[in-house]
């Protein structure tokens, strides 16, 4: 440990300690341990326990203190400090304050980092690491008083499978008052470069939102001086400057902020278009993307920023998700493609509480993962990637994000999932977007995709996979869904010519398909829905969730009920109203077979559909289903070179353009034209509408 920071150093921060802006219950595990310590008398064995696995002295006076018993609120003094309490102990070993030393080790040229935290009173600072395996060790520890500067080189050759950097506090009398602490790269550490970001943000008609995230993002002076440009890519019929508070938004950004008015192109296209823009205006080493329905964390734009700029090679760097709603909920820490059925999906717990179990009651956090992918609601990509792999898969929305990230790792470039970076983002928690117009585009886009980049023969399980979906979605009897699913593998079949054309055109097409069936339609009179009596549910053990028939009994159920749907007649009072309304975590896929007409209560609560059992319909679709999946499978080789042999101009700069500017990919002008014809040094107030620059109103 030195005592101070040389005057005029020139050492970069990677990761600065922060606390949350306006501070929340909720928020606070995610900077501060969920408990801290004080020697206040108790003998319990649990807290002598929790006392053991913190690394902190056994002693029968020790007893855990839930921080807000302590009023952790109070604690804060803004966004770099902390007031610890006489006699008490907190620790920094959380989701943004811990720093990931294998994710650093892993990926990018640091083999050390400092750690400095200034301080004012007495008390001691520990250091602590952990490994793959959550074991926690100390690594130093020292006692401060009055005004200090403590640094601690700390280095990083031991962290190949996992393992986290963190420190505690604890107070001596009268108390201790952390100023500020970084974490910092040597001086003898060189970044690869020394990029800087600009951010797209794609929009439709979520104007409050937005505002919101981008008052978020220029809240924080330090992440601002590593941002060029905020795109923000209107594709809504109301405007996002009509939204309240997005001139005072538009100030916070001190003359970065751009809005550009393109149509509805979905998210493939509203990313495109910043990823367009970050090329042709040649200020950014990066383009951060952001969705407008999340609130960001400045400070993990910077710490991505940072941790691109240090990586060994170019590299996409991801941030994660947490629920808007449910803050300390963690959608997943690690997303990859499995190959046997082309499927995206976790490798780790999905929705971990923080608040519940913070990082040294959560083993399996300690271990570094490595992603397939990072979902576009916070995904940094270098612009020299997008220069050389194009801009996204003309997708619309689904999969654009996966594809990217598994074209790019074909080029080279690997996708890293980075801790400490991160939004809080709309959960799916309310929403079933398998059962509405979206599921045209999940079943097309995987299967595009997977044709791009599976390696299995044929495509492995996924027409099995496929097939499996479209039964246990015509046993539901949502006729519609499967409807989609059986357009989107016929649009495969149609070939990639027509991708950038879909754009405009394939969402009113599927909503028009989907109008003709009744379990599309919802139903909102709640006086109608009352008439439908409940269905039956046990709940003598709520902890206990049924999983379903499975073995020799699924194989059984199966047969049973596929005769059923099959050949069986509806009675006429069954399908002249539903005999039934089932909560919408009730409806199992085991469940609503078992019924001839039942309503199902949509995700976000807001009403019910109608599902009708219907025997022809059900065995012309199951036939269909067979087909078109047996189909592709045949053609799998032909398809495959179809496609790989098109990605290249499907996704080029040219293409996109030539998509933007709502012409056709032949008749559009080389990037590095528009690159030339586009540097009109676009000022803070000026709006890009269909490529025509007009001046923005000046705020009030």
């Amino acid at each position: 440990m030195t005592p101070q920071t040389r005057p005029g150093e020139t050492r970069r921060v990677v990761h600065r300690v922060v606390f949350p802006e306006h501070p929340d219950p909720r928020v606070l595990p995610l900077y501060l341990d969920a408990q801290a310590w004080t020697s206040l008398p108790a003998s319990a064995d649990a807290a002598a326990d929790l006392a053991r696995r913190r690394g902190l002295p056994e002693s029968s006076h020790t007893r855990s203190v839930r921080l807000t018993d302590l009023d952790a609120r109070g604690m804060l003094r803004g966004r770099r400090g902390l007031d610890v309490p006489a006699s008490s102990t907190v620790s920094l070993a959380t989701y943004f304050n811990a720093f990931p030393a294998s994710y650093w080790s892993r990926w990018t040229s640091l083999e050390a980092v400092t750690l400095r935290v200034r301080t004012s009173g007495t008390g001691s600072i520990t250091v602590l690491r952990s490994n793959a395996r959550a074991v926690v060790q100390v690594v130093e520890s020292v006692d401060v008083a009055g005004d200090t500067t403590s640094e601690f080189e700390l280095p990083l050759t031991a962290f190949l499978d996992g393992g986290w950097l963190w420190f505690d506090l604890r107070a001596g009398a009268p108390g201790l008052t952390m100023v500020d602490a970084d974490w910092l790269a040597p001086e003898s550490a060189s970044p690869r470069t020394t990029g800087t970001a600009s951010i797209a943000i794609t929009t439709m008609d979520r104007g409050a939102m937005c505002v919101e995230l981008l008052s978020g993002i220029g809240s924080d002076a330090a992440a601002l001086e590593a941002i060029d440009d905020v795109w923000v890519v209107d594709q809504g019929s109301t405007p996002v400057e009509n939204a309240p508070g997005f001139d005072v938004a538009r100030d916070r950004l001190g003359g970065r902020l751009r809005v550009i008015q393109q149509d509805n192109l979905g998210g493939s296209g509203g990313f495109s278009r910043g990823m367009l823009e970050a090329v042709r205006s040649q200020r950014s080493e990066y383009v951060l993307l952001l969705d407008d329905d999340a609130e960001v964390e400045p400070e993990g734009i910077r710490r991505a920023i940072e941790f691109a700029n240090f990586a060994r090679t170019a590299t996409i760097v991801g941030g994660h998700m947490f629920d808007m709603y449910d803050r300390a909920k963690l959608h997943a820490l690690a997303e990859v493609v499995r190959p046997h059925d082309f499927m995206w999906g976790p490798i780790t717990p999905g929705r971990h509480d923080l608040g519940d179990a913070n990082l040294r009651q959560t083993p399996w956090l300690h271990r570094r993962y490595d992603v397939d992918y990072n979902g576009w609601w916070m995904c940094l990509i270098p612009v020299s990637v997008v220069r050389e792999v194009g801009a996204s898969l003309p997708a619309f929305i689904k999969w654009d994000d996966a594809e990217y990230s598994l074209r790019a790792r074909a080029a080279g470039v690997p996708t890293v999932s980075l801790p400490g970076a991160a939004v809080w983002h709309v959960s799916w928690v309310d929403k079933d977007d398998s059962h509405d117009w979206q599921a045209f585009f999940h079943a097309r886009n995987r299967l595009v995709t997977a044709l791009l980049h599976s390696s299995e023969r044929g495509g492995g399980r996924l027409w099995r996979a496929n097939l499996a979906d479209d039964l246990k979605h015509l046993l539901t009897m949502d006729y519609a869904t499967v409807a989609l699913r059986h357009e989107a593998i016929r649009s495969v079949f149609d070939g990639p010519e027509g991708l950038h054309d879909d754009l405009r055109t394939r969402l009113p097409r599927v909503r028009e398909l989907g109008r003709g069936f009744r379990e599309w339609q919802p139903i909102r009179d709640r006086a109608a829905l009352a008439r439908v009596p409940s269905g039956r549910v046990d709940a003598s053990d709520p902890s206990k969730v049924d999983a379903g028939p499975s073995g020799i009994r699924l194989g059984v159920w199966l047969a049973r009920q596929v005769s059923r749907h099959s050949l069986a007649p509806v009675p006429a009072t069954r399908s002249a109203h539903p005999t039934v309304h089932l909560a919408f975590q009730d409806a199992r896929w085991f469940v609503v077979p078992t019924h001839d007409s039942v309503l199902v209560s949509r995700a976000d609560g807001s009403g019910a559909t109608w599902h009708l059992r219907e025997p022809r319909r059900f065995r012309r679709m199951l036939a269909d289903s067979a087909r078109l999946n047996l189909a592709y499978r045949r053609r799998w080789s032909r398809l495959r070179s179809q496609y790989r042999d098109a990605i290249t101009d499907l996704t080029s700069l040219d293409a996109w353009a030539a998509t933007l500017d709502g012409g056709t990919a032949t008749a559009t002008a080389p990037v590095e034209e528009a690159i030339t014809s586009a540097r009109r040094g676009l000022q803070g107030r000026d709006r890009l509408v269909g490529g025509a620059i007009v001046d923005l109103p000046p705020s009030s």
